[in-house]
């Protein structure tokens, strides 16, 4: 079990355009090709930042015709704001505010076993870093460049606080980076 941040990034480092578009990262890979079916297989829950929740509503057009449904995930999923969200009818979304650590026990308890998946922005997964709960970065590299965006991971993490594990090549388009977070007491 494991908490993972599992994302995509542009060359430059930017997970979304300044007005939080993705619409980048549609042409560089087949979600299907990539190691995504596997990685969701082994979620039991999820955290989600606000800003990419509300994405996924303006865009539920598009995901249904890419994955079937406008509320794509199984697993339960608590969606972390301070405003009051519109609701997905059917999803089992838990709406939370405050310090992810408050609520990480019970994700936990909801993935019984399973991995629990960051969802989201940069600065949220940091949140789940700061406090010590962050494992393991997946980073999925696009050879493209925003110049400027949403930054994939807005912290000094300096070495040897992530240890590479692996790198897979997903066709011409796309890198795949696996990185264990050392936590303090791992650091040597």
């Amino acid at each position: 079990m494991k908490t993972q941040y599992y994302t995509a990034s542009s060359l430059d480092g930017f997970i979304a355009t300044e007005d939080h578009s993705l619409d980048w990262l549609f042409s560089l890979a087949d979600i299907h090709q990539s190691s995504y079916p596997e990685f969701i297989e082994q979620v039991g829950a999820i955290a989600m930042g606000s800003s990419t929740y509300e994405w996924m509503l303006r865009n539920a057009d598009t995901i249904k015709a890419q994955m079937g449904s406008p509320w794509p995930y199984a697993q339960p999923a608590w969606v972390f704001s301070h405003r009051t969200l519109p609701t997905i009818s059917g999803a089992n979304i838990h709406y939370v505010q405050g310090d992810v650590r408050d609520y990480h026990e019970r994700m936990v308890t909801a993935a019984n076993g399973k991995n629990i998946w960051i969802v989201g922005g940069g600065d949220f997964a940091a949140q789940f870093y700061d406090a010590g709960l962050l494992e393991e970065m997946i980073i999925q590299v696009g050879s493209v460049t925003l110049g400027k965006g949403q930054p994939v991971f807005p912290r000094r993490t300096l070495s040897p606080a992530l240890k590479l594990k692996s790198v897979l090549q997903m066709g011409e388009g796309m890198v795949e980076l696996r990185y264990e977070v050392l936590r303090p007491a791992a650091v040597t």
